[in-house]
């Protein structure tokens, strides 16, 4: 049994570290409200033409910070430590989020668009990126790495919990600033000049914040045993276990990591396939597309309040997220991944129906809420478990990085053809979505290990077996 103390300590770690996830839905989701007065603004541009195109990158460009940053969080993990890369990556949103309000950085005229303004902001858009890049590898690495195997499917999904949260805090802060300028006879002006600024400028409160509260955290200690550092290693396990457990734990590192790093190949190409093709899938369902247009999708679906309806899709989010902590130890991380994908193609399709037939928004609303609320009791939480606990302690620095990286590229792909695709066709994009559903579950099923209950030690020891049949 363990006792209070260690509990305390364990859920106080895990609370600091989840607001880096926190800030990974907030600076991802923001763009949803900002969208449309970035538009506006950029669009009375004279010395470029602020296309569908320069939108939809400027929509996702913090996208390719993202996959910089998942890139870098493999090297920075290992050469510094969990604990002062996520340092790193706060300062990083802070910065990005204080740009983004003024990219005129006092020498561009302030509130005049050009195309020089458009560069800077993205400029700061990817800073921001490349936070969100490093926080979203190394925030579940760390919980991971910090709890018990019998708790650590539910605690790294809490992580994916806070990703959520932070996109409900930021759609609900987004509606606070337009509603509370809506009676202002200049309110589509003031959205234009200010309103989007004001959306970005606000992340600078969690940012300080996490930079701040991530100096209490102590180390992760299979990094310390990685690094030779068992008696710092011990002092940190002991917080959270018996003594003599910590003992257990450290010998168990050391069984399965005679090195500090091996190669990437070491336990055979699958391993590393299952991680990358886990990351793909979680994006190529796009549900991305939805959280980032929201407002704009239930808009052309003729909802009247569409800020109103992202905050609902907000809240059920966060419902169906916490049914996923609560059941994936004791369902397991397969049959959830497998479930929601199959849940989610029945949302995609029902969306592209009603856009086939002439069908109550309520109904296209609804399918979007299925669609939406299956990924978040499946690919949502499950995919980051798998990806924190899925590899070998030698390589889980340099195979986190590559699977969060192609996580990265598959969003930006996925977000930035969304808008012209559904401007060309709404319901062949939503089919094609509702068909990769099905594609994941069936990877899901044919190659992907229930990973519930084990040990990060044990399951090195089953991929090195795997490698060692094949």
């Amino acid at each position: 049994m363990r006792s209070n103390r260690n509990i305390i300590n364990l859920l106080g770690i895990v609370i600091i570290a989840i607001i880096g996830g926190l800030l990974f839905g907030y600076d991802t989701a923001v763009i949803s409200g900002a969208e449309k007065g970035l538009e506006k603004f950029f669009s009375r541009a004279t010395d470029f033409v602020y296309s569908d195109s320069w939108h939809g990158f400027t929509a996702s460009s913090a996208l390719i910070g993202c996959i910089l940053g998942a890139l870098l969080s493999g090297p920075l993990s290992q050469r510094f430590g969990r604990k002062r890369s996520l340092f790193i990556a706060g300062l990083l949103f802070f910065i990005s989020a204080w740009g983004s309000y003024m990219p005129e950085s006092g020498i561009l005229p302030k509130g005049e668009p050009s195309l020089t303004l458009l560069v800077v902001f993205n400029i700061y858009r990817i800073i921001g990126g490349i936070g969100v890049g490093l926080a979203s590898a190394i925030c579940p690495m760390y919980i991971a790495e910090i709890a018990p195997a019998d708790r650590r499917g539910a605690l790294v999904s809490w992580n994916q919990f806070a990703i959520i949260f932070g996109q409900l805090v930021v759609y609900f802060v987004n509606y606070l600033i337009v509603r509370a300028h809506v009676d202002d006879p200049a309110v589509i002006e003031w959205t234009e000049q200010v309103g989007w600024r004001v959306m970005f400028v606000s992340e600078c409160v969690p940012a300080a914040a996490f930079s701040l509260l991530i100096l209490l955290v102590p180390e992760s200690p299979r990094y310390l045993v990685l690094d030779g550092r068992d008696e710092e290693a011990y002092h940190v396990l002991c917080k959270l276990h018996r003594p003599e457990r910590a003992v257990e734990i450290i010998q168990q590192i050391h069984d399965t990591a005679t090195e500090r790093r091996e190669p990437l190949l070491t336990f055979g190409w699958l391993v590393i396939f299952v991680g990358v093709m886990l990351s793909v899938f979680q994006q190529f369902v796009g549900i991305n597309a939805v959280l980032y247009f929201a407002p704009r999708i239930f808009e052309s679906m003729g909802v009247r309040s569409p800020m109103v309806i992202t905050v609902l899709m907000g809240v059920v989010n966060i419902s169906f997220t916490l049914l996923a902590i609560f059941t994936v130890e004791r369902l397991g991380r397969k049959p959830l991944l497998i479930a929601g994908s199959l849940l989610m193609a029945l949302g995609a399709m029902g969306v592209a129906l009603t856009n086939v037939v002439a069908l109550p928004p309520w109904v296209a609303v609804t399918s979007i809420l299925v669609y939406s609320a299956s990924f978040m009791f499946s690919w949502g939480p499950i995919c980051w478990v798998y990806m924190a606990e899925l590899f070998p302690n030698t390589i889980r620095s340099q195979a986190m990085a590559i699977a969060v990286a192609f996580q990265w590229i598959s969003n930006f792909v996925v977000s930035s053809t969304f808008v012209p695709l559904y401007n060309t066709s709404h319901a062949f994009v939503y089919a094609m979505y509702g068909v990769i559903c099905l594609l994941a579950a069936l990877f899901v099923w044919k190659l992907v290990p229930e990973t519930k209950g084990k040990t990060l030690e044990q399951i090195t020891t089953m991929w090195r077996d795997k490698k060692a049949i094949a």
